[in-house]
């Protein structure tokens, strides 16, 4: 298995000899590598096995290095970058020849973020080039949120994880575009719609691809686990089945034993239950159980986004 610590210089050496690291961040763990270096790019979809048609998301530390990879920054995202960076933002923008194709699946856009996470933010200061990071998990699985989950699926591939502890967030970042100058959102995430119209004003909503997913995340079915799961409203739950779990928002079942439940936020908190869904996926998909049933959360702020991971993990392929 991978090597699991805080040593940055030995991360960097790694990364630098063109192998990839697990790195925490503050919505989910990434699998990272050199993005400008196309072996270390194609070796993060190989382990992952992720199709090559699946852009991947370059992680930087600061603005003024956008420079170095995109060609345009609009008004409007450079006011969101004032405004969330560090932080579970990602802007899709015009790249430049510097990125290789095969970070961004052929597309003529980027997708970039600055990551808040003091360990990944000091690593990624001490490069001279950026990181490529997709969730450091196998392609369609559970996101991993700490640096067990990371050892448990890829610790066989890797040769090391940067261990920065619980994510924070605990779901990915949030996907914004520029359509015709207007702010577009690709994939829901760890910042809320309320947030962006805040800085930029009415956003539209990218419906999600089964195929050619124009922005990293945008496939139908993923974030799932092993067992069959299902989406329902709690009253149309089976629940007097042997051996069915349940992931719930804020309260229990009456008359199942709590070891098969997992509660997102005992206070309905959306917050908690983001960064506590992820993790309670894995637990009852670990457990003996022939399904899991999962319920909605209220679609406010980050309840569209924890909505949209369930109703992937829900989805046939």
């Amino acid at each position: 298995m991978a090597n699991i610590g805080k040593d940055i210089r030995l991360a960097k050496e790694f990364l630098q000899k063109g192998q990839l690291v697990g790195i925490p961040t503050e919505t989910v763990y990434g699998l990272a590598g050199n993005a400008l270096d196309e072996s270390a790019v194609l070796s993060i979809f190989e382990v992952k096995n992720r199709p090559s048609f699946d852009p991947l998301i370059v992680h930087t530390d600061s603005v003024e290095k956008l420079s170095g990879l995109v060609s345009d920054i609009p008004d409007a995202a450079y006011l969101l970058t004032q405004k969330f960076w560090p932080g579970p933002l990602t802007l899709l923008l015009p790249k430049k020849t510097s990125v290789p194709d095969l970070v961004t699946s052929g597309l003529d856009t980027v997708a970039v973020r600055i990551p808040d996470h003091p360990l990944t933010l000091e690593l990624l200061r001490s490069l001279d080039f950026p990181l490529a990071a997709p969730s450091a998990n196998p392609f369609g699985y559970i996101s991993p949120t700490n640096p067990q989950h990371v050892d448990q699926q890829l610790g066989e591939k890797i040769p090391y994880i940067l261990n920065g502890g619980e994510c924070g967030i605990g779901i990915e970042s949030t996907i914004i575009g520029f359509v015709e100058g207007i702010p577009t959102i690709y994939r829901l995430g760890g910042l809320a719609i309320e947030e962006i119209e805040s800085v930029v004003g009415e956003v539209i909503l990218m419906a999600h691809s089964s195929s050619n997913p124009q922005a990293p995340g945008m496939l139908k079915s993923h974030y799932a686990p092993k067992k069959p799961f299902y989406l329902t409203e709690r009253s149309r739950f089976p629940i007097h089945e042997d051996g069915f779990g349940y992931l719930l928002f804020d309260q229990y079942i009456d008359g199942v034993d709590e070891k098969y439940q997992r509660i997102l936020s005992p206070g309905g908190n959306l917050k908690e239950a983001a960064h506590n869904l992820f993790a309670f996926l894995r637990e009852l998909d670990a457990q003996t159980l022939s399904q899991i049933w999962a319920e909605p959360v209220p679609a406010i702020d980050l309840g569209r986004a924890i909505n949209d991971r369930l109703k992937r993990a829900a989805a046939e392929d």
